[in-house]
């Protein structure tokens, strides 16, 4: 053979590896372009896992994500954590599920949020149950968040006014409120600053109690408020005010406090009355979100929402039992009468 036909034999041979080389890597580019592979979704709840709230919430996220054709196990694998209402396991959890780098995570309330930013930049998160996403620094502003982040806002502050006043109408005689909040959080530090700007018109004195303290202290604080008359109780947003859920209403049963909470939660639990969004529902919208973002949407793109609707959820069995008459007019507003 020849100089020059050896020559082009090589030459051959090396354009058919690289052809094969390249078929290799765009057989690969193609495989993880496929809308049939499995994509993978992180999920971290604020809650236990035990707790039978979150489990209704996040089969309400499930039911949601079959409807739009994603089945966890089929075309889609979720990795799921939990918070406890701990900061440090929260932490934990978020620097895990950032790590290993899912097609998009889904956070619950504003600290686990706040934890999986620090942790990624570059995993699209689709936020759930937060109270001020701007004031938070988590998104730039709600109509275009511009980062890796949007979701679905709990309410705006105003509302925590709106439980004192709440307060006041079931319960008239009311001059004194103990405020359960999370003074470790900036939810916890606004919720607390509007209801003390209301308080002096309503006549009411307000008081702080931190659910970030242990329950033999939570215990004593309200048994220390109980003992002078006229005094009511409000429950603020925060995963640790849900962590005590049962302890809080427990005490205003004790005491026949009259309470307000945030969340329904703690009304079908025992508690009196409750004003605030629904969050079973704010688990399906997220749904609609992390289906776009897997059909490539960018987070940066998808606006953050407002609740579309508050409740209004009244627990009459309660009332009867602190010996409290629920003002027909509230009734009639009520979302849903527990008896």
């Amino acid at each position: 053979m020849s100089i020059q036909a050896l020559g082009e034999t090589m030459r051959r041979r090396e354009f058919v590896t690289f052809l094969g080389g390249s078929a290799v890597l765009w057989a690969g580019i193609a495989r993880a372009q496929e809308p049939g592979r499995t994509r993978v979704i992180g999920v971290l709840q604020g809650l236990a896992a035990d707790d039978p709230e979150g489990k209704v919430r996040y089969a309400a996220f499930l039911q949601e994500l079959q409807k739009l054709g994603w089945i966890d196990g089929h075309n889609v694998r979720i990795d799921r954590r939990w918070g406890e209402g701990k900061a440090d396991i929260t932490r934990r959890h978020a620097t895990e599920l950032a790590a290993l780098g899912p097609d998009v995570i889904v956070t619950t309330g504003g600290d686990a949020t706040e934890r999986v930013l620090q942790a990624t930049r570059a995993v699209p998160v689709v936020f759930t149950i937060v109270p001020d996403p701007v004031g938070s620094g988590l998104v730039k502003r709600l109509s275009r968040p511009g980062g890796n982040a949007t979701g679905f806002v709990q309410f705006e502050y105003s509302l925590s006014g709106k439980w004192l006043e709440l307060l006041k109408q079931i319960a008239p005689n009311i001059t004194r409120a103990a405020i359960f909040r999370d003074p470790a959080i900036a939810p916890g530090v606004g919720q607390f600053a509007v209801i003390q700007s209301v308080a002096p018109s309503l006549g009411i004195e307000v008081n702080p109690i931190g659910t970030n303290e242990p329950s033999e202290n939570i215990e004593r604080a309200v048994s220390d408020f109980a003992r002078e008359p006229n005094g009511g109780l409000i429950a603020t947003a925060g995963s640790t005010v849900i962590t005590q859920r049962e302890l809080i209403v427990s005490l205003a049963a004790r005491y026949k406090l009259p309470a307000v909470y945030f969340n329904r939660d703690f009304v079908s639990s025992g508690g009196l009355i409750s004003y605030g969004a629904d969050f079973t529902e704010m688990y399906r919208r997220a749904a609609s979100y992390v289906d776009r973002i897997l059909k490539g949407e960018k987070p940066a793109d998808l606006p953050v929402q407002t609740p579309n609707k508050y409740d209004l959820t009244i627990n009459l069995k309660t009332a009867k039992t602190q010996g409290l008459t629920i003002p027909p007019t509230l009734l009639a507003r009520a979302d849903e009468v527990i008896e």
